[in-house]
């Protein structure tokens, strides 16, 4: 079978049509590169090149070989190269966890980084709740979550990415919302709420239930539901108001009033990045380098 270097001969003496400039080409002498050109007619079992003592020239044969070698040895260069990529986390794929309410914000940040500065790594995305996004990376079925903490443990590595506020989700028509200040939590006590499922959406319904024992408010609850825009959705129709991740803004859901409010604590949501400590996958790696610079910068 011929090899590169035959392709490489033979693709040189195409282009320059002369076997003298094509041995200078490649930097050796014309003998060689004459019997390297038989050896690769012998293996393709075709004549690639007319001689005579004065011209070369390419037959039918030949210049459709040409284009198969060119690309054949472009491929090659280029297996090469991601290859040497491969190590230092510049291609491959990278599995990554993420929870409905991190979808409105800090997902797009992600994917920007990723499109910007590992432009070679694949993103394969999976929509899950935190819970289930801790079993899938120690079961190696995600390399990295976006979850809410806390998330550390025996197998897993976590580190911090960003925080955000709570905003006080109203009924258009609602009181509240036509009020010319922004409500406080205070406001909240006895009003109908659509509370987080505790079960479900542990991690905003600790938030809320801290931040109401603190500020002595007991809300009715009327719903306990898992998905921001679920709960945004029966807010629109009248059930009760809520507070939710100020990343809902984006969301432009018409009939609901999204408002700061006070006595929650200035930014009270976090978000953390957690995989599998011992993920070996250099992307995995990259990535998570290119989340922890972002963070420290802001």
């Amino acid at each position: 079978m011929f090899s590169l270097e035959h392709l490489t001969s033979f693709v040189a003496v195409a282009e320059e049509l002369h076997f003298g400039r094509a041995a200078a080409r490649l930097t050796m002498t014309q003998p060689p590169l004459s019997r390297r050109i038989q050896a690769l007619e012998h293996e393709v079992g075709v004549e690639l090149l007319e001689r005579s003592r004065r011209t070369v020239r390419l037959t039918p044969a030949g210049r459709v070989f040409l284009a198969d070698a060119r690309r054949i040895l472009e491929l090659s260069e280029q297996a090469a190269l991601s290859a040497r990529r491969v190590p230092g986390g510049e291609v491959g794929t990278v599995t990554l966890g993420f929870t409905a309410a991190t979808a409105y914000s800090y997902l797009e940040t992600v994917l920007a980084a990723v499109r910007d500065r590992l432009p070679h790594v694949d993103l394969v995305l999976r929509e899950m709740v935190s819970s289930a996004q801790r079993a899938a990376l120690l079961a190696g079925d995600l390399d990295l979550g976006l979850v809410r903490p806390p998330m550390g443990g025996p197998g897993l590595a976590t580190a911090p990415l960003a925080r955000e506020p709570l905003v006080a989700a109203l009924p258009a028509d609602h009181r509240l919302a036509r009020r010319g200040t922004d409500p406080d939590v205070r406001d909240f006590d006895g009003e109908p709420f659509v509370m987080y499922s505790p079960a479900e959406a542990r991690y905003f319904y600790e938030v809320l239930s801290r931040a109401f024992r603190d500020a002595r408010v007991t809300p009715r609850y009327v719903q306990h539901l898992a998905q921001v825009h679920t709960i945004l959705t029966l807010v629109r129709s009248g059930h009760g108001v809520s507070l939710v991740p100020a990343a809902a803004t984006r969301l432009g859901l018409t009939g609901v009033v999204l408002r700061p409010v006070t006595g929650v604590g200035e930014e009270p949501v976090e978000l953390e990045m957690a995989w599998r400590a011992t993920n070996d996958n250099p992307a995995l790696a990259a990535l998570v380098d290119l989340l922890r610079s972002a963070a420290a910068a802001g």
